[in-house]
This record gives C-alpha cells, structure tokens and sequence, in this order.
C-alpha cells in the first residue's frame, strides 16, 4: 500500500485505520452534489432522492483485490473471485447520471455475484416501493433489468452479429466507466 510506505508504517496498521474510519464516513453519509446541507446514508434515501429530484441512478459493482483471509478463517474461499481468479472484496456503488457518487453500499465477500448482491441489500425491494425511479446498469444485473424492465435498463443480452455485441459493450462500457471510477 501506497500509504503504509509514505508514512513508514506496516500495511496492517493503515488497514486498522481505514477499518475504523470507514463506519464513520459511512454514518455521516454522502453529499448531494449541488444540495448542501443534503447528505444520504441509506439505501432508502439515495431512492428518495432519485425520484424526488428525477436522477437516473448508475448501478454497478466494484470489485477490489485484498490480502488473502488466514488459513484457518472459516468462509476463506468466498472471497476468491470466479471472474478475477483473486480475492476481492465487492461493493455495489450508486452514482448519478454524472458518475458524482452517492452511495457506496455494503462490502460483500468477491464470490458473490452482482445479482445476489442486489437481492441481499434491498436494492429489488427500493425499486418495487419506488416505481418513478429508474436506474441503468452493466450485463451483471441482467436479472434485475428483466424483473424491472421500465425502471432499469441493462445492455441487450442477445444482440446478433459480434460487431453488434462489441458496439453494445462498448456504449454500455462508456456510460458505466464513470460509476467505476467513482468507486475506486
């Protein structure tokens, strides 16, 4: 870690801090880009806001590499990636149509998918209870685009011809980059 060798301390002590630190970025909760005063700390209120203020949310996961868990940890294998073949910790980030961030949800082991996240956190339970809100996501969260087809757009799945597919990605890639860099 850059930080452990800028102050010349071992990474476990930076990973001690940022562990104490992160329940309490959490707890006072996101600004409002252009709203001050307005902070968001739940799921709950990034749906209020959407569809208060007409945002179309940015959906996506962020996957980062961690130090492999103790041998004897129970659960070890759930943070080994299928996708990354690493361990990784994974994250579903909100942001709006700008890739401004607006939420950073719950760290979940890097094994789970994309769509199992969705179910675990509520986030299928904000779109039924707010139907104005309307949000657009990568090929991960297919299953949600397909139970919430006006509400959540997702790349077509089967779209004939590979330059059609590769365009596709593409587009989907570019309106998407910016809730990954958000999250990193």
């Amino acid at each position: 870690m850059v930080l452990a060798e800028l102050f010349e301390v071992d990474r476990s002590t930076v990973s001690a801090a940022i562990r104490q630190v992160r329940p309490l970025l959490a707890a006072r909760g996101f600004a409002v880009p252009d709203r001050p005063g307005l902070r968001l700390k739940t799921l709950g209120d990034v749906f209020a806001h959407a569809e208060a203020e007409g945002v179309e949310l940015r959906l996506d996961g962020a996957a980062t590499q961690v130090r492999r868990p103790q041998a004897d940890r129970p659960g070890r294998r759930a943070f080994v990636s299928g996708k990354r073949k690493q361990n990784t910790i994974k994250t579903t980030t909100f942001s709006d149509g700008q890739g401004r961030l607006l939420l950073s949800g719950v760290v979940h082991p890097g094994r789970m998918h994309d769509q199992t996240a969705v179910r675990t956190e509520g986030i299928a339970e904000q779109f039924r209870i707010r139907l104005g809100v309307k949000a657009k996501v990568d090929s991960g969260y297919l299953g949600l685009a397909k139970e919430f087809p006006g509400q959540v757009g997702a790349p077509a799945s089967l779209v004939s011809g590979r330059s059609a597919q590769r365009a596709t990605r593409r587009r989907t890639s570019t309106e998407l980059v910016l809730v990954r860099d958000t999250a990193r």
